[in-house]
């Protein structure tokens, strides 16, 4: 399955306008970088959110740990489709990879 371009157009409209934000092709979907490191993106039709610190969102409804591999990445984040339905959901999700990514020294 490719992964969702209308979510990947969706993380476009709420990255628009902030600094050091790049796209590559990653994991079979796209991810978008700030600064170098990987900030969010689309796998299948699940967001990717990398956020750090994790513990309470995995109780969250319709989101897991970024496992694609068979070994969860510590840190990042799965939302599936259902919760990321909106443009407002999308960019509070954009809101806190970004500002997580923002703390990590550019590469």
């Amino acid at each position: 399955m490719a992964y969702d371009v209308l979510l990947a157009e969706r993380l476009r409209i709420a990255l628009a306008g902030r600094d050091a934000i790049t796209e590559r092709k990653m994991f079979g979907g796209i991810g978008f970088m700030h600064h170098g490191h990987m900030c969010t993106g689309v796998w299948k039709d699940c967001l990717i959110a990398r956020i750090g610190e994790t513990e309470e969102l995995l109780l969250r409804p319709g989101v897991r740990q970024f496992d694609v591999t068979g070994r969860p990445m510590s840190g990042w984040l799965l939302i599936d489709a259902d919760e990321v339905a909106t443009q407002d959901e999308v960019d509070a999700w954009v809101d806190e990879c970004h500002r997580f990514t923002a703390t990590l020294p550019p590469k």
